[in-house]
Order: C-alpha cells, then structure tokens, then sequence
C-alpha cells in the first residue's frame, strides 16, 4: 500500500508497534488526505495540524523510550463535535456555542489517549446532533447527503482522512452515515461506552458510536471505550464485549440469521426489494426471513416519542433564550415535543420494554438479525440527512448493531448490510458480522 492514510487502524497500529512506520508519517499523511479533499468533504469542524503533529510526535518518543505501548498506540481519530475535547473547542455543532472550550477530556477522549492514540480533531456534526445540517458532504458524491449527525466521522474515515472516528446516535446517526458513506459502523449495546461530557440529546436513547475501515477496527476502538465509567449513570456493570478476542474464535460456523423487513421497509427505495432478495438468497440456508408485527407496529411511533420529550425536557431552555442562534430546523425538532402528554411518554416507555423482552425471545432461536443499513443509497441533495427509520428500533432497545459496506445501489452508491445482536452480546454479533461479511455481496 503506497498511501499510508488508506491503511486500516489495526495495520496501523500494527506497523507503528513493529517500527515499520512513526506516528508522525501516518498523522502526516492523514493531513496530506484532508489538505487535498477537505475543500470537496467539509468533513472538519476543528483542526489543528500542529497539534496533531506534536501529538504524534510524543508517540513516537514514548516509543523510542521503551514505553509499553497500548492498543492504538500513534493511530489518528476524529472526534464528534459534542464530545468534550480540553484541547480543542467543542462546539456542538452550533452558533451558539461557538468557541466553547471545555476544560477537560470526555471520559471516552481520555480513553483514548490512555491506550495511545492521537485526537487529530474535531469531526463536523449537524447542530445539537439532530437533522439542522452543516455542510458535510458525501465523499462518493458530494452532490449527496452524507447522513448524520455523526456526518463529519463517517466522511472522514470513508474518505481516508482519519483511520477512525467518534459518532453517537439517538436514532440513526452512526449506522446510516456508515452505510450512506461505505465504511464500517457500530453502535454497540445501550450503556457499553461512557457519555460522560458529551451533549446530551435523550438520556434513555443516547448512545457513543464508532466508525472504521473493517470489523478488527471496530473491535480494537470498541474494547478500548467499553470500560465502566460510574460518572455515565447509565453504564452497564460489566460493558467490555471483549471483541477483539471475539473476531479471533469466530467467523467459521454459519451464525443462525433472521432476515427482517418490519415496520421500516415501508420507507425503503424501490429497489431495495431486489437488492436484498438476491442479497440474502446468497448467504444460503443460514437465514430465515422472520416478520416483526404485532407491538412492533408501534414501534417507530414510540422512538419518536421517547425522543421528542426527550429533547423539549433537555433543549427547551435554547427555546426560551437563545431560538435566534439556532437553525430553523433545530427548533422544529427542540419545540416537536413540546406539549406530549406523560401518559403518551409512559406508554411508549413500557412498550419499549415489551419490544426488548420480545427481542429477547427472538435471539432465542437466532444467533443475529440482518437488515438494511438504510432505506437505499444517500439522497441526492444537503438539505436532510435521510431518514434514520432504519436504525429507530434498534436505538430505542439499545441492541447492538455494526454495518458492513456490501451492496451498491442503482448509481454505484454504497448500501450497508445491518447486522442486529442480542443485546449485551456484542461479541457475538461480532462473531456472526465476521461471517457474514465473509461471504461477501
């Protein structure tokens, strides 16, 4: 590989460890990417190059030194711009809070420089991580939307910029710009990485996402997040999925697969039918087509729900004191939950738990469900994101999902194959997303 900025993380980091290659070559080269595409991308909210540089360099020495060397050691990530940087401002993605410099690192931040790696910066999200767009665009078309909120970190590993990134999703906002931009993602089980100084949206729907150029990837980043953090109240007990450890013992037997459409494909393109039906006839007797209806049929609506009283409650006050900073859209969002009746709130709150206990029983018979990453390829157009329909109830049950970029659509844009496990069990839906990316499109 001539481009130093095309490798993997894990080669990266790989190369690096073995004194193939210095932090400062790889920094220098991701530089070289954004200095040569940034211009067409806008995938940048923040970025110091020096910064970056320095940070490499100090790597490379720790190396030199004899220091023990941790997982992402000299690797590059970007990172969302509502997570709390103490080295670079983090703006929300906002007029409002622009030049807000927080005075100390994201408990995920921090995890990330302990086990080496170098913030390169700051990734463009839309504002408040909702649909108000800022500008990012498709690096396959950049007349095309590159989803959101976490719009900035998937055009930017899918451009080859940064080797990783930071995302989070309350709806859809880490697995459908995977899938609209053709990289890897994964948002994994609800309360597996720490929130701890980032924007808060929906504590009950908040999830810290990843991106990256293949599954060892994701697994390297995601071992690397998944530590308890008691400042994130919402934290699972024991939250490392231990993948890294998961790809090594797994990929070799079929995984036992539910094929689902449910309430989503509704929204789905025309030729979304044909696209998976030749798709999932090659993964052979592993799948079985299964329907979600019944309590699912309200699924969506009750997403929607959690979400929109989620957003008045803790966005109100922007409302109140500050409308005229914001997008218009924005405001749409923040004021949609204004006025939602409690009882309509709790309704929605206790359907959810029936859709995680049925779920559950699902999981029963079927080691992971396969889906669409999103209703087709990126619209045309920088005015809406697209539509998070497809990730909703996976969000709202806080199951673990990663997209593999597998199939394209009618004009050559990438369409992501979602992968869905048991929730708790993501490094078994590691183990069966090594499988079915194994078998290719």
């Amino acid at each position: 590989m001539t481009n130093l900025n095309e490798m993997t993380a894990e080669e990266a980091a790989r190369a690096i460890a073995a004194g193939e290659q210095t932090s400062e070559e790889l920094v220098k080269a991701c530089l070289g990417r954004v200095d040569a595409r940034e211009e067409t991308v806008l995938a940048w909210a923040h970025l110091d190059s020096e910064l970056a540089r320095n940070q490499a360099r100090a790597r490379d020495a720790e190396q030199a030194a004899g220091a023990e060397l941790g997982p992402l050691h000299g690797v590059p990530v970007g990172i969302k711009d509502i997570i709390d940087t103490a080295d670079l401002p983090t703006e929300n993605g906002s007029d409002h809070f622009r030049g807000r410099r927080p005075t100390r690192d994201a408990t995920c931040v921090a995890l990330l420089k302990a086990a080496g790696a170098v913030i390169m910066g700051k990734t463009v999200t839309t504002e408040f991580a909702m649909t108000g767009q800022r500008g990012t665009r498709n690096p396959h078309d950049p007349e095309r939307t590159p989803g959101g909120s976490s719009s900035g970190s998937g055009a930017a590993v899918a451009d080859f910029m940064v080797p990783l990134a930071l995302g989070s999703q309350t709806g859809g906002s880490v697995i459908r710009p995977a899938s609209f931009c053709g990289t890897h993602g994964y948002k994994p089980t609800y309360g597996c990485i720490s929130r701890h100084g980032v924007f808060i949206l929906a504590r009950a729907l908040d999830h810290i996402g990843v991106y990256g150029k293949s599954l060892a990837d994701l697994a390297i980043i995601g071992d690397v997040l998944m530590h308890h953090d008691p400042l994130d109240f919402d934290m699972r007990a024991h939250a490392n999925g231990h993948l890294v450890e998961a790809l090594a013992d797994g990929g070799a037997t079929p995984p036992r697969i539910a094929f689902i459409k449910g309430p989503p494909w509704a929204f789905a393109d025309d030729y979304m039918d044909a696209l998976f039906e030749g798709y999932i006839a090659g993964l052979g007797e592993a799948v079985q087509e299964v329907e979600l209806s019944g309590i699912f049929d309200d699924a969506l609506d009750a997403q929607q729900t959690v979400m929109d009283a989620n957003l008045w409650s803790n966005l109100g006050p922007f409302i109140d004191n500050h409308a005229d900073e914001l997008l218009p859209e924005t405001v749409r969002r923040i004021t949609s939950g204004k006025g939602l009746a409690a009882v309509d709130y709790i309704q929605a709150r206790e359907l959810t738990d029936s859709l995680c206990a049925a779920l559950d029983g699902l999981f029963e018979h079927y080691d992971c469900i396969v889906t669409a990453g999103a209703p087709g390829e990126a619209p045309m157009g920088l005015e809406s994101t697209g539509n998070a329909v497809f990730q909703k109830i996976w969000t709202l049950t806080g199951l673990p999902a990663v997209t593999l970029p597998l199939l394209k659509g009618p004009n050559g844009m990438p369409v992501g194959v979602q992968v869905i496990g048991r929730k708790g069990c993501d490094g078994d839906l590691f183990r069966a997303a090594k499988w079915v990316e194994a078998q290719g499109a």
